[in-house]
Formats: C-alpha cells, structure tokens, sequence
C-alpha cells in the first residue's frame, strides 16, 4: 500500500531535507544525461570519449557530473539526519544553504568557456559546500547526544 506524507505531520527540518534531498538527486540524473548527450555530440564530431582540454564541452560535463556526484551522497545523508534531529532554526539555513551551494557550483561549472579559469560561482559554490557540509557533519554529530 503507497501512503502519501502528511506534510503538517513532519517538521519544518525533514520537510526542507526531503525537498533539497529530492532537488539534488533530479540535478545528478540530469547532469548525468547532460554527460551522455555531450558523448552524443562528441561521437557525431569525430571527438575524443577521453578529452583532457579543459575547454572541451565534454571533459566540463564530466567534471560538472562528476563533483556533484563526489558530494550529493554524504550531504543527502546529512541533509536527513539533521533534518530529522536538529532544531529547524538550525537545520534549515545548513540545509538550503548546502543545496544552493552545489547548484551554484554545478551552473559555474557548466557555463564556464573552460576549467583553467576560474569561475566566482564555482568557487563560491566549492566553498559553500565545504562550509555547510562541515556545519551538516558538526550538527548531525552533536544532535546525537
């Protein structure tokens, strides 16, 4: 028997955790077949499945798909756990901000002309994630006790 979710029925955390849960999870898939579309391109051009020229379109959705996918896993975990055992003052502004983070750096990412230059919505989103996800990991661990 499928059951829906009371929305009313769970804390303003876990909702907020469900939601971004769910949000990162939708931009790993289409990041993913973004890479799969971008070999398309690059067979059809005769391209290399193996580029390393930074401003190669397919080397970018690689690394765009593949840095999402080195930190969506453990910030979903965290996302859940402090969502459901955290205060919500605390929970919510780790949580959102973790998300924004990675979408902004996934954005920098894929609209940069190439990786050797550095981007400000690339770094800022690096540096949000590495801010909230230690903040996620701290709460997550003392909400235990």
């Amino acid at each position: 028997m499928i059951t829906t979710l009371d929305p009313a029925a769970l804390g303003a955390g876990l909702l907020t955790a469900i939601v971004c849960t769910g949000l990162l999870g939708a931009m790993i898939f289409l990041l993913g077949f973004n890479v799969s579309r971008m070999r398309g391109v690059t067979a059809r051009q005769g391209g290399s499945q193996t580029p390393t020229d930074p401003a190669s379109p397919l080397l970018i959705a690689i690394r765009a798909h593949g840095n999402a996918i080195e930190y969506v896993p453990m910030l979903v975990v965290l996302f859940l756990l402090v969502g459901a055992l955290a205060p919500a003052g605390l929970a919510l502004p780790l949580i959102i901000g973790a998300t924004a983070s990675r979408v902004l750096h996934a954005v920098g990412v894929l609209t940069t002309p190439t990786l050797a230059s550095e981007d400000p919505r690339r770094m800022i989103g690096a540096l949000g994630t590495y801010l909230f996800g230690l903040g996620l990991a701290v709460s997550a661990a003392v909400t235990a006790f």
